[in-house]
């Protein structure tokens, strides 16, 4: 999910009041930037301690306080020249020796505030993963866990101070973690079926993914000499990252290659039908002149990443394309089509509030809250229109439970249609089918009131990194982040999230417990039951938080059309007036003057 408000820029007409910006962030562009390097080969002597023997090379990593990373090792042959938009091929074996210090190149995106990893260097060839391990662990067997970051599937990257795993790895030498950079926006997800010469590319809706899978079968070949256990891999993201490990059980090309998933705030709603693809293809054979494949490939990539600076606000989620992902996802999940594997999953009390900041960026001088306040009624207007008489019914009776104004009813509403409710369908059809299924539901707020328990706040909790208050501001519960910490990491090794002291059960349609973390850690069964029964009989539109395909023709526009009109007639008479009496006085001076 991303930033497409522009739409209610124009709504407002903010931009008639001040320049687009997303603010001066020179500081932290350089602090990224001075992150990178290029990895070398190594002729001469090397530390045979720090060096990991895998298929497609010798890498060398780096020791800082005992804990070993290897970043910018390539999983996949570089998605350049007649590998563009085609499936990720597995790195070649090799022999050669290289340094592992920096991470690899982020893909390509357009820099935004939000996503620090997208002021690190970008490029096509972005298929690298990066991994630490602590030496004082055991030298073999260790816990697996990948992770893909979030960003909408169009942003993100794990140069992302966020996502550096050494705090966590210090903390647990038992485990190893690996991040992952996969294909995006205009080069991971597109439909190219309408497009002449689209037929070699049945898959390119889903490219992302498949790179996904691509880097978990390397880390299957090759995560032993690490000191990993390929039997023992839990996959685990945040957004799209959520959304990815709740995808990937339905590609049977991925299944035995983990055996736990991790899902926080996503899960398969977030994704694209066919119809709602083919509008990004549109805009790229139009902005690019291009007609065919041909065409497109023979693009260079500075090419690419210019159209990809107005078009990454029109980026596709991951496509139901029948190909590689279900057209019907909650049903293949019903049917148990879903790997059998472990599942972890829950959502943050506030999610959609996240927005508020992610709409402040794009005009200076503007509050967030004055677009937020906006954008969700003209959303809510065009997802109506899609639901039946008794659908409506059900989400009237949902907003008359909320209370405090119809921005935050409709909050809560966004709340629980894009993240709760489609996270626990999913848990509940996988539950039904055997598998051990665990829900979690974030309540600890930062220190913003207005963003509460916002979408992405639990990470820095889960990677251990308090220094990042991007959204937590200076709020860290040292001892909801311990515990927190220790669950995710006891269902990685064992498939069971409880602690010594507090015992998680999982998730079933009988009773539906749900573990509450925030200052009360606690069970509670069917929360908010009462909105749920009335949410989830909608998941059928697989609402998705879509913005670049809004309908502006709606109720809400027209009302704020109308109150800038009003607003410009009562200043115009107002001018009036004042000039009308300006003259009268100017008039009556000049006569007694003359008199």
């Amino acid at each position: 999910m991303k930033k497409r408000v522009w739409i209610i820029a124009l709504l407002i007409g903010v931009l008639l009041l001040s320049g687009c910006s997303a603010g001066d962030y020179d500081a932290v562009k350089a602090q990224i930037r001075n992150l990178y390097g290029e990895n070398e080969i190594i002729t001469g002597d090397y530390d045979d301690s720090l060096a990991a023997v895998c298929s497609n090379g010798v890498f060398v990593g780096l020791n800082d306080s005992g804990v070993i990373s290897y970043k910018g090792i390539p999983y996949a042959e570089p998605p350049v020249g007649n590998l563009r938009w085609k499936n990720p091929v597995p790195a070649k074996d090799s022999e050669t020796v290289f340094q592992a210090y920096y991470y690899g190149h982020s893909p390509v995106q357009t820099e935004w505030p939000s996503e620090e990893g997208s002021y690190y260097p970008q490029s096509e060839d972005c298929l690298t993963l990066n991994i630490w391990s602590n030496a004082n662990g055991p030298s073999k067997g260790k816990t697996v866990m990948v992770f893909f970051h979030g960003g909408s599937y169009g942003w993100g990257a794990v140069s992302d101070p966020m996502y550096d795993g050494h705090n966590l790895i210090e903390k647990y030498p038992d485990v190893i973690l690996v991040t992952v950079e996969y294909r995006i926006g205009i080069l991971g997800f597109i439909d190219f079926s309408s497009v002449p010469g689209g037929e070699e590319y049945s898959t390119s809706g889903n490219l992302g993914l498949l790179d996904q899978v691509c880097a978990l079968q390397w880390i299957n070949k090759n995560i032993s000499a690490f000191g990993g256990n390929p039997d023992n891999v839990t996959i685990f993201g945040e957004s799209a990252g959520a959304g990815s490990v709740s995808l990937i059980p339905l590609i049977k090309e991925a299944y035995g290659l983990y055996q736990r998933v991790i899902a926080e705030s996503g899960a398969v709603n977030l994704t694209y039908s066919k119809e709602e693809c083919r509008n990004l293809t549109s805009l790229l054979l139009k902005n690019s002149g291009c007609a065919t494949m041909d065409e497109l490939n023979a693009l260079s990539e500075e090419e690419l990443m210019s159209l990809n600076e107005d078009l990454n606000d029109y980026n596709n989620f991951p496509e139901r394309d029948g190909v590689v992902l279900p057209e019907d996802l909650y049903g293949a999940y019903e049917k148990g089509e879903a790997a059998k594997t472990d599942m972890l999953i829950g959502t943050n009390a506030d999610e959609v509030r996240y927005w508020i900041n992610e709409m402040g960026y794009y005009v200076s001088g503007i509050p967030g809250t004055v677009i937020y306040r906006h954008i969700f009624p003209v959303m809510y207007e065009n997802n109506r229109r899609l639901m039946t008489e008794e659908e409506k019914q059900r989400v009237d009776e949902f907003l008359s439970l909320q209370n405090g104004g119809k921005t935050w009813e409709l909050t809560e509403l966004y709340n629980e249609l894009l993240f709760r409710i489609p996270s626990l369908k999913q848990a509940e059809l996988h539950a039904g089918n055997g598998n051990k299924v665990y829900n979690y539901y974030w309540t600890m707020p930062g220190e913003d009131e207005t963003l509460g328990a916002c979408h992405a706040i639990e990470l820095i909790y889960v990677f251990n990194n308090p220094q990042i208050t991007i959204y937590n501001g200076n709020v860290y519960n040292r001892e909801l982040a311990d515990t927190v910490q220790d669950m995710w990491v006891n269902f990685a090794r064992t498939g069971d999230p409880s602690t010594e002291t507090i015992t998680w059960k999982p998730y079933n349609s009988q009773t539906r417990m749900t573990m509450i973390l925030g200052e009360d850690i606690r069970m509670e069964s069917d929360l908010k039951g009462e909105q749920r029964k009335l949410v989830e009989p909608i998941l059928g539109h697989y609402f998705n938080g879509c913005y670049s395909q809004l309908d502006l023709m709606v109720p809400h526009t027209f009302r704020i059309g109308g109150q800038i009109l009003a607003t410009v007639v009562l200043l115009g008479a107002a001018v009036a007036c004042f000039v009308l009496i300006l003259k009268r006085k100017i008039g009556k001076t000049n006569k007694q003057t003359i008199q």
